[in-house]
């Protein structure tokens, strides 16, 4: 059964003892205001944008050094829990309207309900955070592209421009897509966050650093950097408007 998803959120996750400097420099990148902190201890804030609908939320986690994950929203919670199941994901933690699941090879998202978002948040200072990207181990790595191509059919799933990469595009409009990456060696699955910055991936970088950002590698199409609060994102030279490679890269 197919469960059409018409928003998704990239969550920022950041160790309790370093969540007020990723919500701080995060707010920053995004030109976004924080909510009022939800959930049982507070743990969850989303990132507000003037005049549209937010497209990101943090989340405040007990250990490890975070990472990322999407909340799918739906309209049927519990028809899109089943439907995931049914693929080989895992109920992780069922809530009142909303579950926790992971995926075949372990990644964690949220089934959520939607709540009719529908304006996508411009373009920031040349860049737009617009996707979560999960580094699969290669044993992994065919299995959970097949979960992620069935579970959003409605979305446009095809190789990347380089064989290590695979994309999974949501319809026009929608806010955030998904890259899974084949890692090289075998280790746990993790994710971490991508902006598209377009070709000009310096000055999107002079910018994070200012804001206390600090660069741990330096890519042809994309740059590795590490957050104030320790967690590592990208700088990718994909469009910010449309989220696809230029046109000469995507020709290539």
């Amino acid at each position: 059964m197919s469960i059409p998803v018409p928003w998704a959120y990239a969550f920022v996750d950041r160790p309790a003892d370093h969540f007020e400097p990723a919500c701080a420099f995060w707010t920053a990148v995004t030109a976004t205001r924080l909510s009022e902190p939800r959930g049982e201890r507070g743990e969850f804030v989303t990132l507000l944008p003037e005049g549209a609908d937010g497209c990101v939320k943090a989340q405040r986690v007990a250990g490890g050094g975070g990472g990322a994950h999407l909340d799918l929203c739906v309209e049927d919670v519990p028809g899109f829990v089943g439907a995931a199941l049914a693929l080989g994901a895992e109920t992780v933690a069922p809530h009142d309207g909303w579950a926790v699941l992971r995926s075949p090879a372990g990644q964690l998202f949220c089934a959520v309900p939607w709540h009719g978002e529908s304006v996508r948040p411009p373009v920031v200072s040349g860049s737009r955070l617009d996707q979560v990207c999960l580094d699969v181990p290669p044993s992994a790595y065919a299995g959970e592209v097949a979960f992620w191509t069935a579970l959003l059919p409605d979305w446009t799933s095809r190789p990347g421009s380089l064989p290590e990469f695979h994309s999974v595009a949501p319809p026009a409009g929608l806010p955030v897509r998904l890259l899974l990456q084949r890692l090289d060696d075998e280790r746990p699955l993790s994710a971490h966050l991508d902006l598209a910055c377009g070709p000009d991936i310096d000055a999107v970088r002079a910018r994070h650093e200012r804001l206390g950002a600090v660069l741990v590698a330096a890519h042809s199409h994309w740059t590795v950097m590490r957050d104030p609060a320790g967690g590592l994102y990208c700088l990718t030279g994909r469009d910010p408007e449309t989220g696809g490679l230029p046109r000469a890269a995507a020709d290539a």
